[in-house]
């Protein structure tokens, strides 16, 4: 988390840490809603080392080449990466994501227990992530935009180079 938050002050994001630790860095240009990108920096055993974190670093480094471009784009740009989206410590999966869109309760979130019986909301206070935003969003992206490599063999079994998702698990 440290890590990819700093790079995100590098590139002059206004970061932000909301109540259940979901992280955005916002590039401000144009105006109205900007657009997201990210996905989660968690993973989980099977998911492959570019899991999640693909969408995140892609994100920082489409930001980077605009401001190295020079240019401005009509709307601002988020880039977001958010708290257990794999489940993998703390159930259910999606949990940050769910919060910042309305579809868990943050109390039920942050108390949710791990597989070790720690309680999400302690560990973020612990780790330091426990942010002050509120959570669900007051105010949300114009759009959302994932990269998220798919490390089965369903494409390559196929013969497919690129699929849009339609569905998980």
């Amino acid at each position: 988390r440290d890590l990819v938050v700093s790079w995100m002050r590098d590139l002059g994001l206004t970061v932000t840490v909301d109540v259940v630790g979901n992280v955005v860095g916002t590039w401000e240009s144009g105006s109205g809603s900007p657009v997201m990108t990210g996905s989660h920096i968690d993973t989980v055993r099977t998911g492959g080392r570019f899991d999640g974190i693909l969408g995140v670093l892609a994100g920082l480094e489409v930001v980077e080449t605009i401001q190295r471009a020079g240019i401005r784009t009509r709307r601002g740009l988020q880039v977001a990466f958010f708290t257990d989206e794999e489940g993998a410590r703390f159930a259910p999966d999606m949990l940050g994501s769910l919060v910042y869109v309305g579809g868990l309760a943050l109390e039920t979130a942050l108390d949710t227990k791990a597989v070790d019986g720690a309680r999400l909301g302690d560990e973020l206070e612990r780790i330091g992530y426990s942010g002050s935003q509120p959570s669900p969003a007051a105010t949300f992206p114009d759009s959302f935009v994932e990269l998220h490599i798919e490390q089965g063999p369903v494409l390559e079994d196929e013969g497919i180079t690129i699929g849009a998702v339609t569905g998980v698990q």
